[in-house]
C-alpha cells in the first residue's frame, strides 16, 4: 500500500542488508545516488518492506538490488521486465519495481522494455543509465554518445544516441522522466512520482561511471564528472563548470509523459473474471 506521507524519519541503513557491505560500487559511482533516491522514495511513498519486490538484471545495476532489505530477485541479462511482469501479474499487490541498466534494458532488453511500456502493467522502472557496459567489458552501449571511447569504439563512437525516453513515452508508457545523479532531492522525487503512477512508469537516471567510462574520455574524478553532468544537461543552472562537457548531446529532465490509462493487470483480471461467468467488480 502507498502512503501519501512517511510516517518516520528516513534512515537508509533500514533498507540495507548491512551484511552485504561495503558494496562493490566504485568510489563516485552514480548508482549509490540512485539506490538511495529509490530507497528515499519508498520510504516517503509509506511503502513496507514485505510489500516491496526489486528485480534486477545484469550489470552494474543489477548488484543493486541485491543492497536492499526487501524482496529482491536477480534475474538473467536483459530479463528484469520479463521477470517483474510474471511477478506482478501473480502478486499485485506487492510494488514491483525493476532496477536496470542501459545495456541490460536497451540492448539485449529492448523488446521487453518495448512491450511493458504497450502493455501499460503497474511496475517501475528504473534505467541508470552510464552510458557503457561497466562491468562486463567497458563497451559501447545504445545510449553511449557519440564520440566517446569505449573498449569498443576505439576511435570514438559514431552510432547515434538512443533516447530511452522517447522510446518508452511512444510505446506506450504511463509515465516517463528523466533525471540526473546530481539533483539527488529531484530525483528522490521523480521516483515518488513513478511509484505512485498506476501504470508503467519509466524513468531515466542518468549515472556516472568514474572509472571504466570516465578515466577512458578524460573525463575527471567524480566530483568533476558530477559538476559536468549538470552543467551539461542544465548549461543556465552552472556556467563554471568544466570545459569538456559530460555528455556532447544534450537531453532535457524532468516529467515527460503522465497519462492516466488502462493498466493490464486489472484489464486481465476483469476479462478472466468476464470468461469465467463471474461479476466484475
Amino acid at each position: 500500500m502507498l502512503d501519501a506521507t512517511p510516517h518516520t524519519t528516513f534512515d537508509p541503513k533500514e533498507w540495507l542488508r548491512l551484511a552485504y557491505m561495503p558494496h562493490f560500487m566504485c568510489p563516485g559511482c552514480g548508482h549509490g545516488i540512485a539506490l538511495r533516491a529509490l530507497l528515499a522514495a519508498v520510504h516517503d511513498c509509506g511503502i513496507a518492506k514485505d510489500d516491496l519486490a526489486v528485480v534486477c538484471g545484469i550489470g552494474c545495476s543489477g548488484r543493486v538490488g541485491g543492497y536492499i532489505d526487501a524482496n529482491t530477485v536477480h534475474t538473467t541479462h536483459g530479463r528484469p521486465l520479463a521477470f517483474a511482469t510474471g511477478l506482478k501479474l501473480a502478486r499485485p499487490d506487492l510494488t514491483v519495481v525493476v532496477v536496470t541498466g542501459d545495456g541490460d534494458c536497451l540492448a539485449i532488453g529492448g523488446n521487453h522494455l518495448i512491450h511493458a511500456a504497450r502493455r501499460n502493467l503497474d511496475i517501475t522502472c528504473l534505467m541508470l543509465n552510464n552510458e557503457v557496459y561497466g562491468m562486463t567489458g567497458g563497451q559501447a552501449s545504445p545510449t553511449t554518445a557519440q564520440s566517446r571511447f569505449t573498449s569498443t569504439t576505439q576511435a570514438g563512437a559514431i552510432e547515434p544516441t538512443f533516447d530511452a525516453c522517447a522510446l518508452a513515452a511512444a510505446a506506450g508508457a504511463g509515465f516517463v522522466g528523466r533525471e540526473v545523479t546530481r539533483q539527488a532531492p529531484a530525483l528522490k522525487t521523480l521516483i515518488a512520482r513513478a511509484l505512485r503512477h498506476k501504470g508503467f512508469s519509466f524513468v531515466e537516471v542518468m549515472s556516472d561511471c568514474t572509472e571504466i567510462y570516465g578515466r577512458k574520455n578524460d573525463l575527471g574524478e567524480a566530483p568533476e564528472m558530477i559538476l559536468s553532468q549538470k552543467a551539461d544537461m542544465r548549461p543556465e543552472a552552472h556556467r563554471d563548470a568544466p570545459d569538456q562537457p559530460f555528455r556532447p548531446n544534450a537531453l532535457p529532465t524532468g516529467v515527460f509523459v503522465e497519462r492516466d490509462l488502462p493498466e493490464y493487470g486489472a484489464r486481465l483480471r476483469a476479462h478472466a473474471a468476464a470468461l469465467r461467468g463471474e461479476v466484475t467488480p
